[in-house]
């Protein structure tokens, strides 16, 4: 199983063959784009492996900072403010200390599919391929997870994210909290520090049989 029918049905769409004209165009005007790998979050992570979903919002937009993955960076890249509060709730939840790489590719590989709901963005330039196509591919993946057969965790972050929570089933675990954006990480009226996802998220899936750890090792 993979996401190739999925992919294939956007890019013969009026909205996938506008993206794909729009990010032409941009390129040939010279707009450096990020990430180098838009698609890389479905590459690591096939529908069957998807135990949990975690939803962003568009990639960071600085250079070197995006990699394909919501919230993640690649190693070496200083983790950004929402993804060193990521790690700050982690360790608050589960007691892990923080790691010293912000990847989250090893995630990935254990079935968290790290997916932002736009794929693209330019330098500098935060949100600036919102509305272009990307939320048609990114909801028709969103709905494909909820009609997976296997239990799956949801956390919607933010009110961006938690526009998606209708398409959640009651089989699967939704759940939401603030953005962990330092503007929201700590206000009501879901602060993200202290909303302890991962331990749920953990105990939810081992009540279903399924072995699940949040450690970052490979």
């Amino acid at each position: 199983m993979n996401w190739n029918p999925l992919l294939a049905a956007f890019e013969a769409s009026p909205e996938g063959q506008a993206l794909h004209a729009f990010l032409a165009q941009r390129r040939a005007a010279g707009a450096v784009i990020y990430p180098p790998e838009p698609l890389r979050a479905l590459q690591l992570t096939p529908p069957e492996a998807v135990r949990v979903v975690i939803l962003g919002q568009d990639p960071y937009h600085g250079p070197g900072q995006a990699e394909g993955l919501a919230f993640s960076v690649p190693p070496g890249v200083r983790p950004p403010p929402s993804l060193r509060n990521l790690f700050k709730e982690l360790a608050r939840d589960l007691g892990q200390p923080v790691p010293a790489s912000g990847s989250l590719t090893a995630w990935a590989a254990r079935g968290v599919l790290l997916l932002n709901t736009v794929l693209t963005v330019e330098d500098g330039q935060p949100a600036s391929h919102a509305g272009r196509g990307w939320e048609v591919l990114t909801d028709a993946l969103i709905a494909h997870c909820a009609d997976l057969p296997q239990p799956v965790v949801f956390m919607l972050w933010g009110a961006h994210a938690q526009k998606k929570a209708a398409r959640i089933g009651p089989h699967h675990l939704l759940l939401t909290a603030n953005h962990p954006s330092p503007l929201s990480a700590t206000r009501g009226p879901q602060p993200f520090i202290g909303c302890g996802h991962f331990g749920q998220a953990q105990r939810w899936l081992d009540a279903r049989g399924v072995a699940w750890h949040w450690g970052l090792e490979a």
